[in-house]
């Protein structure tokens, strides 16, 4: 079923919200899976043309196909400078402009705290951080051309101390920190900067997938001991989120992080 390009409306159970998207054209990496996925899907239910990022050439083609025309894709490894300029330079050339840039490439997987290396700091700030900052400043120059916005996702390990692997944790400290300083420098260029901080989400593939069918029961103490809606967040529920906060509806938000958790931080 094609997905429709502007209106209000519901496809396959998810409000299409009219946010002035149609016609944009955004760039979401580590879209190949989870919420990267959830998000290119909702942006190209708001009339975005999107492109699709990853490093693993199968899972983009299929997700491409899935969205239909509106999406194209590259693998690309973002933790490399060069594949950056490279990514946005194709996205211009396949859409014409770029609107819309979220980075969302991550991972929390790391070594038990108080076991880290230097090598290992230096995989997961790349991957956790350096990831994000290749990417805003490969694509300033386009985004400030149209006037455009980005989105960094983090996490609420970078907020609080909930046992996550140090390292992750402090790269997700330290994206949070950059988006706050970059924001002023990109404003004056017409670009807007934010990031969210999801809680634990479940989908296929998630660690909290695995947790859940490890120990059910261990998980469920958890989300009703730590989390006020005592349950897992969905990718869409971030999605929908992210896309608003990148759309003209949300035009005097930048330099923030926003919590998206179902009540968990208490910072």
């Amino acid at each position: 079923m094609p997905l429709p390009r502007h209106g209000l409306g519901v496809v396959e159970g998810s409000l299409i919200m009219d946010l002035g998207l149609s016609g944009r054209v955004a760039l979401v990496t580590g879209s190949s899976r989870g919420l990267g996925f959830a998000i290119a899907t909702s942006l190209c239910r708001e009339g975005c043309n999107v492109m699709l990022n990853g490093r693993d050439c199968e899972s983009l083609v299929q997700r491409a196909k899935i969205l239909g025309e509106s999406a194209a894709w590259m693998a690309a490894d973002v933790t490399d400078p060069v594949a950056c300029r490279d990514l946005v330079q194709e996205t211009k050339k396949r859409f014409g402009q770029l609107d819309i840039l979220i980075c969302n490439v991550g991972s929390g997987r790391s070594v038990s705290p108080g076991q880290e290396t230097p090598e290992e700091w230096r995989r997961v700030f790349d991957l956790n951080f350096a990831s994000a900052t290749n990417m805003v400043e490969a694509a300033a120059d386009s985004l400030a051309c149209t006037g455009g916005a980005i989105v960094c996702i983090s996490s609420i390990c970078g907020i609080e101390a909930l046992g996550a692997p140090v390292t992750y944790s402090a790269a997700k400290a330290a994206l949070n920190a950059y988006v706050r300083g970059i924001a002023r420098p990109l404003a004056a260029r017409g670009v807007r900067i934010n990031a969210v901080a999801p809680g634990n989400l479940l989908f296929e593939g998630s660690v909290w997938e695995r947790k859940l069918a490890e120990s059910p029961h261990v998980v469920k103490e958890m989300l009703d001991r730590e989390v006020a809606l005592k349950r897992l967040g969905r990718p869409e529920e971030i999605a929908d989120f992210i896309v608003f906060l990148a759309s003209p509806r949300a035009s005097f938000a930048t330099g923030a992080v926003f919590v998206i958790d179902g009540g968990q931080v208490r910072s």
